[in-house]
């Protein structure tokens, strides 16, 4: 709920709106953040979610990995989408897209009514059994190691149907101030961001004029994070060139790393930093409306 509140701050701030987030109005979820021990890490082991609100945790995209801890071997990309404003599944069983149903009762998971499209396949396809496994799905379990999470389909015995993963970069998620450009102090440019990880938006305010993008995770690399479709309103600037910077800053950004619980950098693909961003309260940053 909070980070929707800071969402709206900010869509106030900014008087624009950007398409694509109209486009890809989703409900949010909620992460659950956990720590690994250094036995975990050592033994490279997932490590056990608590289950408190599947519902939120659940939401979204999630990339199709293995079929009974056996590696999955797709011509296209397998993977789901869970809807719960429509308890609707999408997605792509690795040759035809499909949909369906799906029904969530505390830690009970079915799914139901799955069609697929009949495109002809060629090549390793496992498409049959992913199917077969959503039918026999009765309940599921959720893990993490570093960065990713994994949901694990099982059966009426709890036995693992299928294994599914997606990234968690929850700590994104918010409104950020930019404080150095390609190594260069600019706190006092007041550029302000604010990316929605569940929405897949950002959207920034410079000087004079607001960017609009969408927000691109690739799930089968860690810390991968790309800012599309960037649109700017194109009003002329004093400070234009800083407004070009940054938006060839976002265009080139290919991974993300947190610095500190305040801190976050963008990196392009040689690992090089080029945007650094500290966290702001929107809140505290608004200016008190006269009467």
């Amino acid at each position: 709920m909070k980070k929707f509140i800071i969402y709206t701050l900010f869509a106030a701030l900014l008087l624009a709106a950007s398409p694509q987030a109209e486009a890809r109005k989703k409900k949010g979820h909620n992460k659950q953040a956990i720590e690994l021990n250094e036995n975990n890490l050592m033994l490279n082991q997932p490590q056990a979610i608590a289950v408190t609100n599947p519902a939120q945790q659940l939401y979204g995209e999630w990339e199709i990995e293995s079929m009974k801890k056996k590696p999955v071997s797709t011509q296209e990309r397998a993977y789901i989408y869970l809807d719960f404003n429509a308890n609707k599944i999408y997605g792509n069983n690795g040759c035809n897209a499909i949909n369906g149903d799906f029904n969530l009762n505390g830690k009970n998971l079915t799914f139901s009514n799955m069609i697929s499209t009949s495109e002809q396949c060629y090549g390793p396809t496992q498409e049959r059994t992913i199917m077969r496994a959503f039918t026999d799905t009765r309940g599921f379990q959720l893990t993490q190691l570093y960065n990713m999470q994994y949901l694990h389909l099982t059966n009426n015995k709890g036995q693992e149907l299928m294994t599914l993963r997606r990234q968690n970069l929850d700590f994104l998620n918010g409104p950020w101030q930019l404080k150095e450009l390609n190594g260069e102090n600019i706190m006092d440019k007041n550029v302000k961001v604010v990316i929605d990880i569940p929405m897949l938006t950002i959207n920034a305010v410079t000087s004079c004029n607001v960017i609009n993008g969408i927000v691109h995770i690739d799930p089968t690399k860690h810390y991968d994070v790309q800012f599309e479709d960037l649109q700017s309103s194109h009003y002329l600037c004093p400070d234009i060139q800083l407004e070009t910077d940054v938006l060839i800053g976002l265009e080139e950004t290919a991974t993300c790393k947190a610095i500190n619980s305040n801190e976050m950098a963008l990196l392009d693909n040689k690992g090089n930093i080029i945007l650094r961003l500290t966290k702001i309260d929107l809140k505290a940053t608004r200016k008190p409306v006269r009467q």
